[in-house]
């Protein structure tokens, strides 16, 4: 297997982790949505990254020291815009739906995560032969998410509960759900433009996957800012507070295991990166978000989600997830002919 293949195995694993992380929210049902992601917000971002950094960057501190406060400022103010995403997100689907929100979500960022670090870092690549086929995968994933956006809105349609529904603001909902999309292209972003804290941290002894967390750390300890005002606002507001005494040692445990898979596919995204050449965060980003996609519509549809939508919404759906199949299928060969 060589550093490609393996990149991608990489990123399937990566995508399995990402797209299941939220699983376990669905049995932490004596704490409300703000106790979960607010004891998650603690482990992903605030212990978990500390010490990956600890245990894989040796001399931190001086990787930090001589690469310069500007660029460390930088990858911060990456985390704190990804983090506000996040916040987004939760609003976005209590106005158009989660389905909808998460396909604008993961195409916006697909497109957003992939072009800008290509335009601003590679732009020679770009008028290509390759370049042409990266930009034919990468449009291919927005017609694959934009299809799967289709079937989440026909399913929404079709489930009884949504009967009479009403979602008020839609035009707020989709303007926040493609700021979102932007805000979470902002974690390529992180890894793209903070390469010098990476080759800064290899050049101290760490390895070149190890080096990652050099951007990890300041990034998601910014991200933290958001997500935790955010909860606590939620908190005070819904009185929610008091949850915490009543959800028991597993419901701790649960946030903890979706802290695991989440920081887990992130350090696994940074490591897939690094094998897959020079443009590694153009052509690895819109690969992740198509085997989340693909991975969440698979659990989806075993977990029971699309049992009472009916066959169109899940044909529809299925076509969507052949369509992202294909754009692997492309960004492959783009990635083959631009090593």
């Amino acid at each position: 297997m060589n550093n490609i293949e393996y990149g991608f195995l990489l990123l399937t694993i990566a995508g399995l982790m990402n797209a299941s992380f939220t699983l376990p929210m669905k049995f932490t049902r004596r704490w409300a949505w703000e106790n979960t992601w607010l004891v998650w917000t603690v482990f992903a971002l605030l212990v978990l990254p500390p010490v990956a950094t600890l245990c894989s960057v040796p001399d931190a501190a001086a990787v930090y020291r001589l690469s310069g406060l500007a660029l460390v400022l930088c990858v911060m103010a990456f985390g704190v815009g990804w983090g506000l995403a996040q916040v987004f997100f939760g609003i976005a689907v209590e106005s158009i739906g989660i389905a909808l929100t998460f396909s604008l979500v993961l195409g916006t960022s697909a497109a957003v995560g992939a072009l800008i670090p290509m335009l601003r870092l590679h732009q020679d690549k770009l008028r290509t032969p390759a370049g042409h086929i990266l930009l034919l995968g990468i449009a291919t994933v927005l017609l694959g998410v934009a299809i799967c956006a289709v079937a989440g809105r026909l399913r929404e349609s079709a489930m009884p509960q949504a009967a009479g529904k009403q979602r008020d603001n839609a035009t707020a909902g989709l303007v926040l759900a493609i700021l979102c999309g932007c805000g979470a292209s902002l974690v390529n972003f992180g890894l793209a433009f903070g390469s010098p804290l990476i080759d800064m941290a290899v050049r101290h002894g760490a390895t070149p996957s190890g080096a990652m967390n050099a951007v990890w750390l300041p990034f998601m300890l910014a991200g933290a800012i958001p997500n935790l005002l955010y909860c606590f606002y939620l908190l005070n507001k819904n009185s929610s507070g008091r949850n915490f005494a009543r959800g028991g040692f597993n419901h701790w445990i649960l946030a903890f295991v979706m802290a695991a898979f989440w920081f887990g596919s992130t350090l696994l995204y940074g490591a897939s990166v690094s094998r897959l050449g020079p443009l590694g965060a153009v052509l690895g980003w819109p690969l992740f978000m198509s085997l989340i996609v693909i991975a969440a519509s698979m659990l989806g549809i075993l977990t029971g989600e699309w049992k009472q939508s009916g066959r169109r919404p899940l044909a529809v759906q299925l076509t969507g997830v052949v369509v992202l199949i294909l754009a692997i299928f492309i960004l492959a060969k783009a990635s083959q002919a631009l090593a």
